[in-house]
């Protein structure tokens, strides 16, 4: 009787679209998060770089002034190139680290940052650390610039 019952069943696909459509959704909003969180974590890099790069020129302008007017050298100032851009950075609302090279011409600065993601903070990712590097020389001359 049961047997009879089975073989009478009609086989029909009712609901085997609905599980596929769940699936293409779920596997669609993956997809569409990871592009926006991911464009979003190259366009906080991008600024990550760009204050790195004004942080070192502003602390570029800071050159010793006892040897630029007599003449002798054009250094930066460690102590003060470090200062000023440190405050560049403070005042941007960033953090990151500073450093003088050992002849004093050139001034590399570290961003580092995080991004608060959207999309993938339901898969467990809260935030992405991001990281941008800028690096100025100082140059000096009259008509050209003339290196270190």
């Amino acid at each position: 009787m049961i047997l009879r019952r089975i073989l009478r069943r009609p086989c029909d696909d009712r609901g085997g679209v609905t599980v596929f459509v769940a699936v293409c959704v779920v596997a669609l909003i993956g997809i569409i998060g990871l592009a926006v969180d991911g464009g979003s974590t190259m366009r906080a890099t991008e600024r990550a770089d760009y204050l790195a790069g004004e942080a070192a020129r502003a602390g570029r302008q800071a050159i010793d002034p006892a040897d630029a007017i007599n003449g002798t050298a054009i250094d930066v100032d460690p102590q003060a190139a470090i200062a000023a851009a440190q405050a560049y950075l403070s005042s941007a609302g960033a953090t990151g680290s500073v450093s003088v090279s050992g002849n004093g011409t050139t001034l590399t600065v570290t961003v580092t940052d995080t991004y608060a993601t959207k999309f993938l903070s339901v898969a467990g990712i809260g935030s992405l650390p991001v990281t941008g590097h800028g690096k100025a020389t100082l140059l000096h001359g009259v008509t050209a610039p003339e290196g270190p």
